[in-house]
């Protein structure tokens, strides 16, 4: 029986999800793909690769779609979320399971995410981290396995019954914040955060769907609710009405010189603020049930 399965979450994935599983296959980690509602051939490319595959009758979100990935898994012992976008390197599964194992009480194991420009990505602070909040945003590169308050949510690994007694990922969020929000709280329960140098696993970056009209509007929709919702949840400051402030400006500029690309991201930025502000949430916003 499996110890150790792969959750990825595909939506429109379909040009960079064979990749992604043949990665995995080629580590004997067998995947499940939550398939939300794509219209390319992302779930046949799935079972094509010899993934198990859920189908989600309309785009649940990211973490909603994990969630059952996960609650899928029922012989996992630890689950590896992944991006489609994101291919494992040869050895990175047997590292991350290398340090789990010197690390038993570890709350969530991360790789070295690589970008396609060869750089090293790591994030310097999160809105959410506990400690170490870093308000600078220094960037300091580890050169080894290191604890972090928070890792980037493209390629993860926990123990699942960790996962599920934490409730998962945050199902109120559509997209944007779950992974510092999930960070957040296995920081809470006094478990370490760990960064696997020896893990490489390449990041396409913003690769995981296909392009669509309307999706940078989308998307900064939600990065500016979701910044919101999290700020609400942990007691910091709401940033709705300063973020509303300046872009609303910035969308009206671009409208009347007819840019649209401005109009897309500072008026998706301002609408998302805006909704938050009026009480809209992210789910009402996709039509999905509270």
């Amino acid at each position: 029986m499996p110890r150790l399965v792969a959750i990825v979450v595909a939506h429109d994935s379909a040009e960079v999800l064979s990749a992604c599983l043949a990665a995995l296959a080629g580590q004997h980690v067998p995947a499940i793909v939550v398939d939300n509602a794509s219209r390319d051939a992302s779930a046949a490319v799935a079972e094509a690769a010899g993934a198990q595959v859920i189908r989600n009758a309309r785009n649940e979100g990211y973490g909603r779609a994990n969630n059952r990935g996960v609650r899928a898994a029922e012989t996992a012992e630890h689950v590896l979320i992944v991006n489609p976008d994101v291919i494992l390197r040869p050895g990175a599964v047997e590292a991350l399971a290398a340090a789990a194992r010197s690390w038993p009480d570890a709350g969530l194991l991360a790789p070295r995410l690589v970008e396609p420009d060869g750089r090293f990505f790591f994030q310097p602070r999160s809105l959410l981290a506990p400690y170490l909040t870093n308000p600078g945003g220094r960037l300091a590169l580890p050169e080894g396995d290191a604890c972090a308050p928070f890792l980037s949510g493209a390629c993860l690994m926990m123990p699942r019954r960790l996962f599920l007694d934490l409730g998962g990922f945050d199902e109120r969020i559509f997209l944007f914040y779950e992974d510092d929000d999930l960070c957040r709280r296995i920081a809470e329960t006094g478990r370490a955060i760990i960064h696997v140098h020896a893990a490489e696993a390449l990041h396409g970056r913003g690769r995981s769907s296909a392009p669509e009209r309307g999706r940078v509007f989308r998307t900064r929709w939600h990065q500016a609710w979701s910044r919101a919702y999290v700020s609400r949840k942990y007691g910091l400051p709401d940033p709705s009405l300063a973020a509303l402030m300046t872009n609303l400006p910035k969308a009206l500029l671009s409208a009347l010189v007819l840019r649209r690309s401005g109009m897309e991201r500072y008026g998706g930025s301002a609408a998302g603020a805006l909704a938050f502000l009026r009480g809209r949430t992210a789910l009402a916003r996709e039509g999905l049930p509270g």
